[in-house]
């Protein structure tokens, strides 16, 4: 499962999923991994959850971003669900179309490893196309 969270900046969005994430820390059997451009937010997580701070590193599409989660996901078995917040921030050219090959990657990533997937991004829901707009949270 993939879902979206978009918005514009001060709409709120890290503090819902960070909420999320840590909710969701208190009951999976798994492991609860947050991929943020940084590590401001490490305070704010369970400490259970698994922080990647991904700013480090320059991903310039989505295809680097798609091996960047498979390289996360090998290290380990036992991961549910990846957070990701501030992610037009982490990827740097990312177009409608590309949003939605990244859509499709993910969907089959997360049928393979039996892994979910949320993703906070700042842009406006209304120009979102369709397909993402259909997974929005």
């Amino acid at each position: 499962m993939v879902q979206f969270l978009a918005g514009l900046k001060g709409e709120g969005k890290t503090r819902v999923i960070i909420n999320m994430a840590n909710e969701d820390a208190k009951v999976t059997d798994g492991v609860v991994v947050f991929i943020d451009e940084d590590n401001r937010r490490l305070h704010d997580l369970h400490r259970e959850i698994r922080l990647v701070e991904a700013g480090k590193n320059t991903l310039d599409n989505y295809r680097e971003f798609v091996g960047f989660i498979r390289g996360v996901l090998s290290q380990n078995s036992d991961i549910q669900h990846i957070y990701v917040d501030s992610f037009m921030n982490i990827v740097v050219k990312m177009d409608d179309d590309s949003l939605i090959k990244l859509k499709a990657k993910l969907d089959g990533i997360s049928e393979e490893f039996n892994a979910h997937f949320t993703v906070a991004m700042h842009c406006e829901r209304e120009k979102l196309p369709e397909e993402i707009k259909a997974t929005l949270i």
